[in-house]
């Protein structure tokens, strides 16, 4: 991690009751609230319905305009018709991240055979992280935690802040210290 290096995180809720005022949501409050405890900055928060349009338009302006380093979302991973978040999210990344809704669901099956059933998805774009959460504040706090130590050296790889990676300069003790 380069030093003064500033994880940015945008939440964003998909629930198309939390949208119109009928429903408190409290999976979103409950990812800001892991996210910052890591010491991420959560910067933006939103609750949008469960449209794939609107859900895809969230993600590209919180990646290209916001350029957060991290977008989790919860909601809209089931198997409802209206559950699209995953679809929106493939929409829009560039390079899928399979391994982490792997460890998430992973995590979930621990907890509960219905595990399986999540249909969460991950992936880059540009320089931002996108990785779906579900919907309930138990299963996006379990699910989060099971990958949140991962999250910020992918980010530090992902931007270029890794000085391990990008410097011959740095000592290399975790290659068993052999040179590059």
């Amino acid at each position: 991690m380069a030093t003064g290096t500033v994880y940015t995180a945008a939440v964003i809720t998909m629930s198309d009751k939390g949208a119109q005022g009928l429903r408190k949501d409290t999976a979103g409050p409950a990812i800001c609230a892991l996210l910052e405890a890591e010491g991420w900055q959560v910067v933006h928060t939103e609750i949008i319905p469960d449209d794939a349009e609107t859900i895809r338009r969230t993600l590209v302006r919180c990646a290209d305009e916001l350029g957060v380093c991290l977008v989790a979302t919860t909601g809209g991973t089931g198997f409802s018709p209206r559950d699209v978040t995953p679809e929106a999210t493939k929409a829009v990344i560039e390079r899928e991240c399979p391994g982490i809704p792997e460890a998430m669901r992973a995590e979930s099956l621990r907890i509960t055979p219905r595990g399986c059933l999540s249909r969460e998805a991950a992936g880059i774009r540009g320089g931002t992280l996108i990785l779906n959460c579900p919907g309930s504040e138990k299963a996006a706090r379990e699910c989060l935690g099971a990958v949140l130590g991962a999250l910020k050296h992918g980010i530090d790889i992902l931007r270029g802040w890794d000085s391990n990676c990008a410097s011959e300069t740095h000592h290399h003790s975790h290659h068993g210290g052999a040179t590059e």
